[in-house]
This record gives C-alpha cells, sequence and structure tokens, in this order.
C-alpha cells in the first residue's frame, strides 16, 4: 500500500515538476519579508456604534478616527508599491526604537492606546460636567535609553522611586532632579505580577539628570452615566485621542455636535485637553476622502502638511486645525 502511494506521488511530482515550482516560488517569495513596512492610505474607524455610554444621547452624524494602513515589507507588496501612488516604503528602524523589536513597538503603542482611551474619557466627562474618579491608575515603562545604567525592564509597571509613588512623568522628573550624576537610586516595580527591588543610576544630559526610563500613564475610572470603550486588538497608538473624546462627549450631552455630517479626524490628546501632533497625516487625509468624509480635524502642527496634501490631491474635504478640545467643540457647534 504504501509502495502504490510513493509511486502515486513520484509519479505525479515528476509530471507537474514546472507547475509545483512555480507554487513554491510564489509561496516564498510571499513569505519571505524584508526588513520593510509599506504605508498606504488608510480609512475610518467609526466611533459611533464603538462609544456606548449608558441612557446616552444618539448622533444625527458620524465621527470617526482616521488611520494609516500598513503592510508587512513582502517581495511582491514592495514591488508593487513603486507603482502605486502613495504606497511608500519604510525601513523597520525607521518606525521603531533603538533595539527594538516591531512586537515590542506594538506593544507599546497598545499601551499609548489605552492611555489614549483613558485620557479621552477624562476629558469628555470633565467637559461635559459629568462624573468621574479615578480608581486605579498604572505607571507603565515603555522606554529604557542606549545610556540607562539600570535592571528596569520594558513594561515593568513602576510603583515607587526613592520610596515615593510615582504618578507621571512630571513626578518621576522631580524626584531625578534632586540627584547628581553617579547618585543610585532604589526603586520598586510589578513584574509578571511580582514586585521587584530595582535600582538605575543617574546620569547627565543636556536636558539635566537622567535616569534613562520613559513611562506612560493608564487609568481606569468610576463613571456617572457608565461607559464602555474598548479598542480591537489591531488597534493601537495614541493619535485617536482627540476623535474617542469628540465622540464620547457628543454622547453626554444633549447638543449634537455632529450636525449631521461626517467627521474623522486626528490627534493626541492631553488631560488638560491640549490636543498633540502625530505621524502620518498624508494617508489619513487621503483615507478620509476615501471614506466621503465632510470635515477632517488635524493638530495645528500638522495643518500644513494635510493642507499640502489636499492641495496636491484635489482633495474635497474641509481641513480644520485644532490646538485644544474647546477648540474642536467650538467649531463643531458653530458649523
Amino acid at each position: 500500500m504504501f509502495s502504490k502511494v510513493y509511486e502515486f506521488i513520484k509519479k505525479f511530482i515528476k509530471e507537474n515538476f514546472k507547475f509545483l515550482l512555480v507554487l513554491l516560488f510564489i509561496f516564498v517569495i510571499f513569505k519571505i519579508e524584508l526588513p520593510y513596512k509599506i504605508y498606504k492610505p488608510g480609512g475610518m474607524v467609526s466611533l459611533n456604534k464603538r462609544v456606548i455610554v449608558e441612557n446616552g444621547y444618539s448622533s444625527s452624524g458620524e465621527l470617526g478616527m482616521a488611520y494609516v494602513s500598513v503592510m508587512n515589507g513582502n517581495i511582491p507588496f514592495l514591488l508593487i508599491s513603486h507603482l502605486i501612488p502613495n504606497w511608500d516604503i519604510y525601513a523597520d528602524d525607521m518606525i521603531t526604537y533603538d533595539n527594538e523589536s516591531w512586537e515590542q513597538t506594538l506593544k507599546k503603542d497598545q499601551i499609548s492606546m489605552k492611555q489614549s482611551i483613558d485620557t479621552a474619557i477624562f476629558n469628555a466627562y470633565k467637559f461635559a460636567g459629568k462624573e468621574i474618579k479615578v480608581t486605579k491608575e498604572e505607571v507603565h515603562v515603555t522606554y529604557i535609553d542606549e545610556q540607562a545604567k539600570t535592571d528596569i525592564s520594558l513594561f515593568d509597571i513602576l510603583l515607587s522611586v526613592d520610596g515615593k509613588a510615582i504618578h507621571n512623568l512630571d513626578d518621576l522628573k522631580k524626584i531625578i532632579e534632586g540627584h547628581q550624576s553617579g547618585d543610585l537610586i532604589l526603586a520598586k516595580v510589578l513584574r509578571n505580577d511580582k514586585e521587584e527591588d530595582v535600582s538605575a543610576t543617574v546620569f547627565e544630559t543636556e536636558d539635566g539628570p537622567k535616569i534613562g526610563i520613559g513611562i506612560t500613564t493608564t487609568y481606569d475610572y468610576e463613571t456617572n452615566p457608565k461607559i464602555n470603550l474598548e479598542p480591537k486588538a489591531s488597534e493601537s497608538g495614541a493619535s485617536g485621542g482627540l476623535m474617542m473624546t469628540l465622540a464620547i462627549y457628543n454622547a453626554l450631552v444633549e447638543e449634537d455636535i455632529t450636525k449631521g455630517k461626517k467627521i474623522i479626524g486626528t490627534g493626541t490628546i492631553d488631560m488638560d485637553g491640549n490636543v498633540g501632533e502625530i505621524d502620518g497625516v498624508k494617508y489619513k487625509i487621503l483615507g478620509a476622502v476615501k471614506k466621503k468624509c465632510d470635515i477632517f480635524l488635524v493638530p495645528k502642527g500638522d495643518y500644513e502638511e494635510a493642507l499640502k496634501v489636499k492641495n496636491e490631491n484635489n482633495l474635497a474635504i474641509n481641513v480644520v486645525a485644532v490646538s485644544t478640545l474647546q477648540e474642536a467643540i467650538d467649531y463643531l457647534k458653530k458649523q
């Protein structure tokens, strides 16, 4: 029996050798990934159904986050990108931090996404005059400098430094500024659900003393009314902060700021309601037009780039620059 099967397979391979070779070649060139990523026009993540507020108000229009589409750099797509306008190639080391893998960069972006959602909820409830209370906070280590002399690890949760609780980057800076280069600082972190004692040596930089770590704070809240906003596993980064804030705010207040329009945008947001610059404006505004959006909200620092892309491509969309959440709300109320 085995010999018959073997002979059949042998005969099949011999008769179809060229065809099988072509299939193998196609499989290999699609499977092998080179150290590049391809950025191309993205689209819109609608927030109308994503933001669920208990007894919240409905919207006559649509609010959404703009995103960039990113593809892995296999050979066929790298070749195609030379033929299709606005498909751009970036080396991996241009879009990742030094000595970090693509996977680590994605994890950092997911933490940034969580922070972005938390900050959006805080701002929306504050501006809408609704109740919100912090029930938990976590300070994640999201960057370690090459110069750092420390046994703190990437993605540790920082509990204390010099015996003092850390809530944000300003807290950490104040402690470090009280030390001189060469001082050993003791800290406590949560790693794999276990508390660990760690240390770091202070070193001098142009901006003053540092220990060479970056942190990102995330929060859990108790809100009234209750809210549910969960990102998909594929979503990451902080650039949706502004639009998530506007979508939550719109569900909390009676006045509908969309006025029936399809509004897309991008921009980070901090705890004071300031809108920050982002990357990939080109791909986001092109994606917004693809989704037939009426208004594109963009941070003031990215406005010139967005306007340039609009004019070069004759895009039919209203580009509006904002630097704060209040500016965005005021504009949408007056449209």
